[in-house]
């Protein structure tokens, strides 16, 4: 049938205009972490009632949110004071920064390596400043500082492969670090249109999904490189999530506010479900299919079931 609306989680108000950022699902406590940007805090949702039970607060610029469910920790990239947050889920008290490069935003992990990598959105005016910075989690410290050709996007990690995967905005290409040797660019992938933005992996097939500005849906082939399908969105997306599961991608489209669900074994669009003007962060939930999507101007979170 689709992505059915079934409810929604109300989160706390926006201290002013502004709304949410990337989100993720510990699932050994149930708890969804959702960077409420706006308020420099983490919101925190039950998932197994889908209700809001508090914010974590002083997170200046929290953009990034990531779990490692092998090691029981949350990430958050605070662009406001460029530092990455480490906590262990329900453990939020016990919080340690560190400090990364010029404005973190999207962040992937190697579990086990215990390598934590931020891409880091730096400042067109401030030469050299677009970096990725490779945290050591053990040692609570930066490893290294890895220049990029442009402004990073998101980013994530593929452990069969040992590799992370980084979008670049413009120039528009893929940058490839290898976790075996992390303080360089391994290798390049060219992308054939502006602005990889959203990012995602099928581990089992290999292939990467690169959501694009120019309302484009790229499927790659993440050994190679080479280009598999080209599709059509419904506007400029954000974030993204592949449900290996069911074969689905979940693309969020803040303008117009819907989210595109793509097949991936027929390299075909299912459906565009309504959400809000703004919506364009996602979380998902693999356990029951479900899909979270962030409304800023209602301030709650949308919820859905794939069913």
């Amino acid at each position: 049938m689709g992505l059915i609306h079934i409810g929604k989680v109300d989160l706390p108000e926006h201290d002013q205009q502004g709304g949410f950022d990337h989100a993720t699902i510990h699932f050994g406590t149930n708890r969804l972490y959702v960077a409420h940007t706006i308020n420099n805090s983490i919101d925190i949702i039950d998932c197994a009632a889908d209700r809001y039970l508090a914010s974590i607060p002083d997170l200046k610029g929290v953009a990034g949110a990531l779990v490692s469910e092998e090691r029981g920790l949350v990430f958050t990239s605070n662009r406001g004071e460029n530092t990455v947050s480490i906590f262990a889920a329900g453990d939020e008290q016990n919080m340690v920064k560190v400090h990364v490069g010029l404005r973190p935003n999207g962040l992937s992990f190697d579990p086990q390596r215990g390598l934590l990598l931020a891409a880091n959105v730096g400042n067109p005016d401030i030469p050299d400043s677009f970096t990725l910075s490779i945290v050591d989690i053990q040692k609570r410290e930066m490893l290294h500082s890895i220049p990029t050709p442009g402004r990073t996007r998101w980013t994530i990690f593929d452990a069969q492969r040992g590799e992370f995967f980084i979008n670049i905005s413009e120039p528009a290409q893929i940058i490839v670090v290898a976790a075996e040797h992390p303080d360089c660019v391994a290798r390049t992938i060219m992308i054939p249109t502006t602005g990889p933005h959203g990012l995602d992996l099928d581990p089992i097939t290999g292939r990467l999904f690169c959501a694009c500005d120019t309302s484009k849906l790229i499927t790659l082939e993440a050994g190679s490189g080479k280009i598999l399908d080209t599709a059509e969105l419904s506007g400029p997306p954000d974030v993204i999530f592949f449900n290996r599961w069911l074969k689905h991608l979940y693309v969020a489209i803040g303008d117009p506010g819907v989210i595109d669900v793509y097949d991936t074994d027929t390299y075909s669009r299912l459906e565009t479900v309504s959400t809000e003007k703004g919506a364009h962060t996602l979380a998902f939930d693999a356990r029951y299919n479900k899909v979270y999507a962030f409304a800023p101007q209602s301030h709650c979170g949308l919820v859905f079931s794939d069913i």
